[in-house]
């Protein structure tokens, strides 16, 4: 069995599908091992993201109903106000969550919205939560207002493949998305950087993914991993849904290659069976978020969660408490 706590940034796609395709139960067996050897296995971090600006969007993906190309009925939104946000972000606080996601659909931010994400960053940062953002594509000048402010987290995923990326998204490239996070973690700001699996993709499109991120200078401090929704009106709506198994399997290779990153089990969750998402923690997700809505899609409320916590026997990680070893 490969060291439990080694980085490595060199992995190949045989030995990355080889840990993906070898018996569930030794699978599951070598992700727990160096998901225990770099984390308290029984504790969680609980996160709460907030759609900041709804609609609209520029890009195609094929999955987001918030693009204003492929159909979906979603009207577009202004950028809330800070107040709104900070409001927010109370609420969240005061019901667990310590670090605060804040998204808009952009593909990539205005320099007059700039003193308006600052400020957000700021305020959410003096209630003692961590903060992240998703704005799509930034300049160098934006990562450092951001970065100035005070921002902990910047989310922009990687989606899928670059086989199969084109197949989802054209209006900007794979090499973009990395782009952008090379520019963020070369400014100080921590990574958050994942996926989203159902999309029709080919087990080989999943492995590549994971590669992808395992492989870059540094692991991302967050992997979140999603599970397709299939939206109406879009594109995927149609799409045949992944294999539990096969999603289980995904999650746990992400902690393999990534053994001291938080992998998050995000989207998708109303669709899961609390013994899938049982499976999942156990093969190393340790991270969620809280809260009826992510984004524009359902999520399961907080006392669901509760409740499933209470019979893994599973604790909240603390505010300033990573859950590492």
């Amino acid at each position: 069995m490969l060291d439990s706590t080694t980085l490595r940034h060199d992995w190949t796609r045989e030995e990355a599908e080889s840990l993906y395709n070898q018996p569930f139960n030794d699978l599951l067996f070598q992700a727990a091992s160096v998901h225990r050897a770099n984390f308290d296995p029984n504790q969680v971090q609980r996160s709460k993201l907030l759609s900041i600006k709804t609609g609209g969007c520029a890009e195609d993906c094929a999955y987001c109903s918030q693009s204003a190309r492929n159909g979906a009925q979603l009207s577009a939104s202004k950028l809330i106000e800070v107040e709104r946000v900070l409001a927010e972000a109370k609420k969240a606080k005061d019901g667990g969550a310590t670090r605060y996601c804040m998204g808009a659909a952009w593909r990539s931010p205005k320099d007059r919205d700039m003193e308006a994400l600052a400020a957000m960053v700021e305020g959410v940062k003096a209630m003692g939560m961590e903060t992240c953002m998703t704005l799509g594509m930034l300049e160098d000048d934006q990562v450092l207002r951001l970065k100035d402010a005070g921002l902990d987290y910047y989310n922009h995923n990687i989606d899928t493949s670059e086989r199969y990326y084109s197949e989802i998204i054209t209006t900007r490239t794979f090499a973009d998305r990395i782009d952008t996070l090379n520019r963020v973690r070369e400014a100080g700001i921590k990574v958050c950087a994942g996926g989203i699996v159902g999309m029709g993709e080919q087990q080989m499109d999943r492995v590549d993914m994971l590669l992808a991120l395992a492989n870059l200078q540094e692991h991302p401090d967050s992997v979140p991993i999603n599970q397709l929704i299939p939206i109406a009106d879009t594109p995927l709506a149609d799409v045949e849904k992944i294999d539990p198994i096969e999603f289980v399997r995904t999650i746990a290779l992400a902690r393999i290659l990534m053994p001291k990153s938080h992998v998050r089990l995000s989207a998708g969750r109303t669709e899961m069976s609390d013994e899938m998402q049982a499976m999942c923690f156990f093969a190393g997700a340790n991270s969620i978020f809280v809260g009826d809505t992510l984004l524009t899609a359902d999520n399961p409320e907080e006392d669901k969660d509760g409740q499933l916590f209470d019979r893994l026997g599973i604790e909240a990680m603390a505010p300033g408490c990573d859950g590492s070893r």
